[in-house]
């Protein structure tokens, strides 16, 4: 739930169902991160996920993760490299419009959470790196890519491999881009194209759980199911 413009958050809203979420029960209710809003270690931007009971976003005002337990309700934080953009500074972005404060994006796979981000040294290009976890919360190993992320409208991760997409016309988007972790191979020609609900898509990621795209498009959420083709 993002507040003031649409950029930051101090709660989390949780729902017992997806039928709940339909109908607007939201049970147990808020949970919040701070009595404040923007403040420190509170939510900036929504490119946001939940990974092991734990909420994982953009620090506000910061070019780090901030990690809420959802039980505990404490927060932790791992900082990213130096140079890393911020503050709407490394947005999504597609023709002439940018998604603001959307410089982090946080995303889930079968092996965890990822932040994908850009910093001056990489001259705005795309930049993975894989969250651990634990005590403390740590960055673990970081790749580099030739994508431009001002050319990117969002990412997502799946079974290791990042994919990003591209903005096309009102109704279609493109996965166009992936970077295989394991080999380092980049392909810039994929050629998925997405039917959309709505012309923007402000979050964008891979459930492990249920095997699904899950969209949030102009406050609609859509879900898209994954097939997956074995490569020999």
């Amino acid at each position: 739930m993002l507040t003031v413009g649409n950029k930051f958050s101090n709660y989390v809203r949780l729902y017992s169902s997806l039928s709940s979420l339909i109908v607007g029960v939201s049970i147990p209710g808020n949970v919040l991160i701070s009595p404040s809003n923007p403040t420190t270690n509170t939510i900036q931007g929504p490119n946001i996920v939940i990974y092991g009971e734990a909420l994982y976003y953009n620090c506000y005002n910061q070019d780090a993760v901030c990690r809420f337990n959802l039980t505990s309700t404490t927060v932790t934080t791992v900082q990213l490299p130096k140079g890393t953009r911020f503050n709407s500074k490394g947005n999504f972005c597609h023709l002439d419009e940018c998604y603001l404060f959307t410089d982090l994006d946080l995303a889930t796979d079968e092996s965890g959470v990822w932040v994908i981000y850009t910093t001056n040294q990489d001259f705005g290009n795309l930049v993975l790196s894989k969250v651990e976890e634990g005590e403390p919360l740590r960055l673990g190993q970081t790749w580099h890519t030739s994508v431009y992320k001002q050319g990117v409208t969002n990412t997502f991760m799946a079974c290791g491999v990042l994919y990003a997409t591209r903005y096309v016309d009102k109704l279609t988007e493109e996965i166009y881009f992936s970077f295989d972790t394991t080999t380092g191979e980049q392909k810039f020609n994929l050629g998925i194209f997405i039917k959309k609900m709505s012309p923007n898509i402000q979050a964008l990621n891979y459930s492990p759980v249920d095997q699904m795209l899950h969209a949030y498009c102009d406050a609609l959420m859509v879900s898209y199911k994954v097939l997956f083709e074995e490569m020999y």
